[in-house]
């Protein structure tokens, strides 16, 4: 008969708030300095912790910097993004995931720490590189849904990918400058809806 493993609840829930106090420690450090700042033993240390800890929970860096962008990503609403793939609109749920995009990419100094970093970073940018495929991933649903019926699936490609880096945190970024989150948000729906307005020039 198999030994049955025995979890204490006392030790559970010390690794859940030692795995807490890993993430905001990463967080913290993000929004520093992500380039130099965040390796395991600078997240260690800011955490309180061992290195042996931080490897324990999260296994590599790379696990720790996609926990840390999981939290962030909750933090910033984009667990909205369920509820608009089921909207039955299909160019109004185009125009709300640009707005949540938006809402995220200003949400958090992490975010923009991030981006800044993949250029020299592999780990980085292999986070933010999967991340990313997501948002394609649902652009393009939406994008299929919202073309008419005749559109070429070379148009619908090129569509998703000027939306694709429409709702962008470089684009977004940049038009931030010297502009509110909430302006720099219209300009970009605005460019979406002109990328979705392609499609009918095939109907």
């Amino acid at each position: 008969m198999p030994i049955r493993k025995y979890e204490s609840p006392v030790r559970i829930a010390a690794a859940a708030q030692k795995r807490d106090r890993v993430l905001d420690a990463a967080a913290r450090l993000l929004r520093q300095d992500a380039s130099v700042a965040m390796s395991m033993d600078a997240v260690a240390r800011a955490a309180g912790v061992t290195r042996l800890t931080v490897y324990n929970q999260f296994q590599s860096r790379r696990g720790l910097l996609e926990a840390v962008f999981d939290r962030i990503a909750g933090a910033g609403g984009l667990g909205r993004i369920a509820e608009v793939m089921a909207m039955a609109d299909a160019p109004a749920a185009l125009e709300r995931l640009a707005d949540i995009f938006c809402e995220f990419w200003s949400h958090d100094a992490a975010i923009g720490r991030l981006t800044e970093a993949a250029g020299s970073d592999a780990e980085f940018a292999q986070a933010l590189a999967a991340r990313n495929e997501r948002r394609r991933k649902s652009l393009a649903i939406l994008v299929e849904r919202a073309a008419p019926k005749g559109a070429r699936a070379k148009t619908k490609r090129e569509a998703v990918d000027v939306i694709f880096a429409l709702t962008s945190y470089p684009v977004f970024a940049m038009l931030s400058d010297g502009r509110s989150p909430a302006a720099a948000a219209a300009l970009v729906k605005a460019a979406c809806r002109r990328a979705l307005d392609s499609l009918k020039d095939e109907e």
